[in-house]
């Protein structure tokens, strides 16, 4: 049976993609250049803010998402080729991307530790890692808050985690981190990143 969440993903996500998403979607995808990865496209929602990329490479493992996202995909600036792969197997040979991206989407891998490995194995030494990603909050309160909705969250939102520490999982990966934007008092953080 196929899930819902797909259909009303873009409609749920608007409110909050016309306004402060934009702005950092466009902020964060001019960094995106040469040969690009996108890890969890979703239904493409990041394709119209590619203008620096000689060629977008996408992965996403539901089949609806990437229907979606195919779409969107032919009206690009720049060439894009879909997969239907998983993050934490990634289909491309070691030292491929100059930059690998991934927006809105640690939270729903499974074995997110493994995914960073991969991320890693298929970046170019030096490579521009870029994340958008909700997490965790430092605040007690919420954060416990977090944990108490995440097992309903989780249901209803296509296995999303609301509760992950996806920032200290990056910095433990070893991957670089190089700069830090919180938005909305830290549940969203935009992290910029190099492979060493």
């Amino acid at each position: 049976m196929e899930s819902v969440f797909p259909k009303i993903y873009d409609m749920a996500m608007k409110p909050l993609e016309v306004t402060r998403f934009k702005k950092v979607r466009t902020e964060l995808i001019r960094n995106a250049q040469g040969n690009v990865l996108e890890i969890g496209s979703g239904t493409g929602i990041n394709f119209p803010y590619y203008q620096q990329a000689k060629h977008v490479t996408a992965i996403e493992p539901n089949p609806q998402m990437s229907r979606r996202a195919m779409r969107r995909g032919r009206n690009g600036h720049v060439p894009i080729t879909l997969y239907e792969a998983d993050a934490e197997s990634l289909p491309f040979a070691d030292h491929t991307f100059d930059t690998v991206i991934s927006t809105l989407v640690f939270c729903t891998i499974p074995n997110p530790l493994l995914a960073l490995k991969e991320i890693q194995r298929v970046s170019k030494r030096d490579a521009t890692i870029l994340f958008f990603e909700h997490v965790k909050m430092k605040q007690p309160k919420l954060a416990k808050a977090q944990d108490l909705l995440n097992p309903l969250w989780e249901k209803v939102c296509d296995g999303c985690q609301l509760n992950r520490d996806t920032l200290s999982m990056i910095e433990n990966s070893g991957i670089y981190v190089e700069d830090i934007e919180s938005l909305y008092e830290g549940l969203f953080l935009s992290i910029k990143c190099k492979r060493r």
